[in-house]
């Protein structure tokens, strides 16, 4: 299924938090959503999925408005993991997964053998299982992004959108997820990550969408989006770069002061 995001536009009073976003995100993309602090990405995901409302624009599934889906099915078709990692439940994090498969039922029924297949398969996926029987609430934070990303996996859903699903893990568990992601795109599913790591997003990505005052900035090849002279200009750094298995990527290295 194909995410068509179109003129959106958010504002908080007589601020205006994002300003005409369009980009569209097809089956098989692995698309992210990079800028600097404030630049607009949080407000603009939440509000594609619903939980912000927008002042102008339209979001649509395979041409479908979203608003004209009902609660469930519109969950079935796209998942979500937010950037806020709280989680007050004492239920076992494995638990917390199934509540992935909530979309899929429409009764009062248990779990099915599908939806403890896809709870199982999510929780291997991010290496939780030593964790899953330990109540979610006193878990780490990183232990808690992982469990968080496995419920959104849980739903099998055909489009995805994780805000900074790498935050609070370690290097490891950093690049485990960005594979899991791409993996999950090449398996057809459409995916829009935030993320803050340059690096990462210029290894891992398909295509890069750059906010800057809650405005989109530039789109394209990740190598074309980072350039130098962007760099400057929206984040205020130099960086390195350098090229691994033929794979070009990028490093932060110098703070910079914005372009003469």
């Amino acid at each position: 299924m194909k995410l068509d995001v179109r003129n959106v536009t958010v504002r908080a009073g007589q601020a205006t938090l994002v300003s005409d976003a369009s980009f569209s995100v097809s089956p098989g993309e692995f698309v992210g959503l990079i800028g600097p602090n404030g630049a607009g990405k949080s407000t603009l995901l939440k509000s594609v999925v619903g939980i912000r409302p927008r002042d102008a624009g339209e979001v649509t599934i395979d041409g479908k408005p979203i608003g004209e889906f009902a609660p469930r099915e519109r969950a079935r078709r796209l998942a979500f993991l937010p950037q806020e990692r709280r989680i007050e439940w004492r239920l076992p994090a494995r638990d917390v997964v199934m509540l992935g498969r909530y979309p899929h039922h429409s009764g009062f029924g248990g779990a099915t053998d599908a939806d403890r297949e896809a709870v199982t398969d999510a929780i291997a996926r991010v290496d939780a299982a030593g964790v899953e029987d330990r109540p979610a609430a006193v878990l780490s934070a990183g232990e808690k992004t992982r469990v968080l990303l496995a419920r959104a996996l849980a739903v099998r859903a055909p489009i995805l959108l994780a805000d900074e699903p790498i935050a609070a893990l370690d290097p490891y568990h950093q690049l485990h997820v960005m594979e899991i992601l791409r993996d999950e795109a090449r398996a057809g599913r459409a995916i829009l990550v935030v993320l803050h790591d340059l690096m990462l997003a210029s290894r891992f990505m398909d295509r890069l969408i750059l906010m800057s005052a809650g405005a989109i900035a530039a789109e394209g090849r990740p190598a074309d989006v980072l350039s130098d002279e962007r760099l400057r200009s929206v984040y205020r750094i130099g960086a390195l770069r350098g090229e691994q298995g033929g794979i070009p990527w990028l490093s932060p290295w110098s703070r910079a002061g914005p372009p003469a």
